[in-house]
């Protein structure tokens, strides 16, 4: 393609630095940001105005910046649960499955020791708070550990089992919520018991213990990937399972692996959502609701290239966006969706500039004014 005196061509990358990954994700929120406004100049809104209260009550207000942080633990957690199986070639599409799976079990850990609606003595949160973390992480892995199951064994496909799972247990949810189910709220509403106040997470403020649970674990996948032998094998499954398993690497222990590893992940996303943040503290009806949230935790993961020290920002960019949407959809009048809409734009562009990350625009002289300059020459 020509533009002028220049030739306009493709060319692979042959390696792509952290700075250029960078680079190429902020041009795309740039971009993404540029086009969501049209929407806002349609709604006879001002972008810039539109903009600046997004961000300033997503980041800078006391209200918006604890509800920002809640949910940026909870899409950080979802997308380690995605990225682990995803550096192995494997696609966990189960995140809310595993979510609500380990929700059910903390739950059940309560219902067990007696806390419920009709008897309020129970053991101490000292020994309570740590069963029901512990479970919420079992749980997800539990089902997880399905899904990995028969994809080493059998080679079903992964994204299809984890689709089914999360039905099944959106299943079991409602179940156990609704018409006289075991968790279902003592005045007969469709939800579950409440959690009493001393077996809420702890709070720093209104931030939940979690979020250090969050980024610790960031850490420390970071340096599995980098620095263990595990990560090792999990990279060279991902990048060739033939040849991995003709390294000795076992074909049926990596999927079930990194699928435990990632349920157990949801599973404490699904804990931090329903036992820390402040408000929800039950498994309430409209329980799709924070299911589908969890399905962000794939786009940080494919936008981040599988990368949990680069998944942070990317997380914290999409839990403000959403906080901040829903907030200026309200403020400004502007109709509902305002903030599925603006992910969804985002979304889309973010992926799009990923074809950069594969291939970069060259720029040169034509081949004409080439020659002509080596005559003038």
């Amino acid at each position: 393609m020509r533009a002028g005196r220049y030739e306009i061509k493709l060319a692979k990358r042959e390696t792509l630095s952290s700075l250029q990954a960078a680079l190429i994700a902020i041009l795309a929120i740039l971009v993404a940001l540029t086009l969501f406004s049209l929407i806002f100049i349609l709604a006879g809104i001002n972008p810039l105005l539109a903009y600046k209260e997004l961000f300033s009550y997503a980041f800078f207000n006391p209200f918006g910046l604890p509800l920002t942080i809640n949910r940026f633990t909870f899409l950080l957690l979802c997308t380690y649960a995605f990225i682990i199986p995803f550096r192995a070639g494997l696609w966990n599409i189960g995140m809310s499955g595993q979510l609500y799976a380990g929700v059910l079990a903390a739950f059940a850990v309560l219902y067990f020791f007696g806390v419920n609606q009709f008897d309020s003595t129970y053991p101490s949160a000292l020994i309570l708070l740590p069963l029901m973390l512990i479970a919420a992480g079992l749980g997800g892995a539990f089902i997880g550990a399905i899904a990995g199951f028969l994809k080493g064994k059998y080679n079903i496909n992964e994204i299809v089992l984890t689709m089914m799972l999360n039905f099944m247990i959106f299943w079991l949810v409602s179940y156990m919520i609704k018409d006289g189910g075991p968790f279902m709220n003592a005045g007969g509403r469709g939800e579950s018991f409440e959690l009493p106040d001393s077996l809420r997470a702890p709070l720093f403020g209104d931030i939940s213990f979690t979020i250090f649970i969050a980024l610790a674990i960031g850490l420390l996948l970071f340096y599995m990937f980098a620095k263990t032998r595990i990560g090792y094998q999990i990279k060279a499954y991902g990048l060739n399972p033939a040849a991995a398993q003709y390294a000795g690497i076992n074909k049926l222990y990596i999927p079930i692996l990194v699928f435990i590893m990632g349920g157990a992940l949801a599973g404490l996303a699904g804990y931090h959502y329903f036992a820390a943040v402040p408000g929800v503290y039950k498994i309430a009806r409209n329980y799709g609701l924070f299911g589908d949230l969890a399905f962000y935790g794939i786009i940080c993961g494919l936008i981040s290239q599988g990368n949990p020290i680069a998944s942070i920002p990317v997380a914290l960019l999409f839990a403000g966006l959403s906080i901040g949407g829903r907030f200026v959809q309200g403020k400004l009048g502007m109709s509902f969706g305002v903030d599925y809409a603006l992910l969804g734009v985002l979304m889309i562009t973010l992926v799009a500039f990923q074809f950069f990350y594969r291939y970069t625009i060259v720029w040169s002289k034509s081949r004409k004014e080439r020659v002509d300059v080596g005559i003038l020459h």
